[in-house]
């Protein structure tokens, strides 16, 4: 499906961005990208990023009380999403944060986002709830995710 499908550079920049997390400034945390949602562009030759499809850092908490419920949310029913997830979650021994890959069809993407730790596969809405990203982050070991107990 997804075979010689191109891959956006924003959206390379801002795997990057997440991923390396070099914000200093409490400003610069703030506008640090929770999560964002790609799809195919309208000829779908290109994964780009969907217009107004992302929760900041700074908007926890403000205008997004829980995370991971508006991110799933913003996915559409019945249609393909990309989406990268900034996850805060806990074990018994420490505080975590680890960058997830959403997805539905990932050939063309996920050659792009080389060391992601955590995939997830969801074919539609009850494939997202805390206790599968629990499981998939440490399973029994995971206490907690964003902030609620698993």
């Amino acid at each position: 499906q997804a075979s010689g499908v191109q891959v956006a550079d924003e959206v390379c920049r801002i795997f990057y961005d997440m991923k390396v997390r070099k914000c200093s400034t409490p400003e610069e945390i703030k506008k640090r990208k929770k999560a964002v949602i790609f799809c195919l562009s309208p000829d779908k030759k290109c994964i780009i990023v969907e217009e107004g499809k992302e929760i900041l850092v700074g908007d926890v908490g403000v205008t997004v009380t829980d995370p991971f419920k508006h991110f799933v949310q913003m996915l559409p029913e019945k249609d393909c999403r990309y989406a990268l997830y900034d996850a805060s979650f806990e074990t018994k021994e420490s505080k975590k944060e680890e960058l997830m890959f959403f997805l539905c069809s990932k050939d063309a993407i996920k050659k792009k986002f080389q060391g992601i730790k955590h995939e997830c596969q969801a074919n539609g809405p009850e494939d997202l709830n805390r206790a599968c990203i629990a499981e998939k982050l440490g399973g029994s070991l995971v206490v907690a995710f964003e902030g609620s107990p698993v």
